[in-house]
């Protein structure tokens, strides 16, 4: 008679027992899946990192397309043409003089010129 009984008792319990499995499956990745709660921090620092970066980009859109309107052909802003000619193009007019500079660098240091000489 103990022997039907376990196995009846087995019988009730194996279905629970796999629900419980499962059940266990999915709350272990809810809390440490790659988007469980664990990983929510990482989450809301990428989402701000994201919204910080489009903002941004908005910004330079509107600067894009503010520089865009200066060169509509119906009314171009000719300083701002000419601008863009010459440090693209490197485009100068016949009576003007180009004075060549040596490339930028560091800036001397006005105390150490007094030192050396």
């Amino acid at each position: 008679m103990a022997r039907a009984e376990l196995a009846v008792l087995l019988r009730r319990a194996l279905p629970v027992a796999a629900c419980l499995m499962v059940a266990g499956y999915f709350l272990a990745h809810a809390v440490g899946g790659s988007s469980g709660l664990m990983a929510l921090g990482h989450i809301h620092a990428a989402r701000d990192r994201l919204l910080a970066e489009r903002a941004r980009l908005e910004a330079e859109r509107a600067d894009l397309k503010a520089r865009i309107g200066l060169l509509d052909p119906r009314g171009a802003d000719p300083d701002y043409a000419d601008e863009l000619v010459r440090r693209h193009l490197g485009v100068i007019r016949p009576d003007e003089l180009v004075v060549p500079l040596p490339p930028a660098g560091p800036e001397p240091d006005p105390g150490e010129r007094r030192r050396q000489g």
